[in-house]
């Protein structure tokens, strides 16, 4: 019989209050709490807490605090990552980002899924889908990406645009829900 986690990474229907779940949480929390309490001038203790925390990550990556996260082991970045202030991943499935990705402040990844069904809801059931952000993307401030997204290479993501759907790769793509706008770029 699966555990709760391998049903949630097996992005099966799961029970997210089990204590297994409970305690990566507030591992991750506490890790989350440590990196946004350090001055940016400690450089190597902040990106040695992010490999503590991600399940990949590269040198060159910067984070702007704050930074939360649900779990971090689900979170892979690729070479020249940045984010800037107040990101939020719900990562109960993985987020993995490519190489360049550059995220605006005030964004959130959430990977995470409640029932519409009001009694599933109430017994506490979630699923989660991953998402995935290619290479050479910006996405801008304010930007909301939903689960189960894949954002292709050479994207622009406009500020304040929710990216319910898949975004293909060489376009500019904004509004809520996110239109691709521009193409070939």
């Amino acid at each position: 019989m699966k555990t709760e986690k391998e049903k949630m990474l097996a992005g099966e229907k799961y029970l997210p209050d089990t204590e297994e779940l409970l305690t990566d949480r507030r591992k991750a929390k506490y890790l989350c709490y440590e990196y946004n309490s350090l001055p940016n001038s400690k450089v190597a203790e902040r990106k040695n807490i992010l490999k503590k925390l991600f399940k990949h990550c590269e040198e060159d990556i910067t984070i702007e605090p704050n930074f939360f996260c649900d779990y971090g082991y689900n979170i892979s970045a690729g070479k020249n990552f940045y984010i800037n202030h107040n990101c939020v991943m719900l990562d109960c499935a993985p987020i993995t980002f490519g190489d360049r990705v550059f995220i605006g402040p005030n964004c959130g990844f959430y990977t995470a899924n409640h029932p519409t069904n009001a009694q599933e809801r109430a017994q506490g059931i979630e699923t989660a889908n991953p998402i995935t952000v290619g290479n050479d993307v910006w996405i801008g401030g304010n930007v909301t990406i939903l689960s189960g997204v894949t954002i292709g290479d050479n994207v622009v993501i406009g500020a304040g645009s929710v990216v319910t759907k898949d975004i293909p790769p060489n376009v500019v793509a904004f509004g809520n829900p996110c239109k691709i706008h521009k193409t070939n770029i």
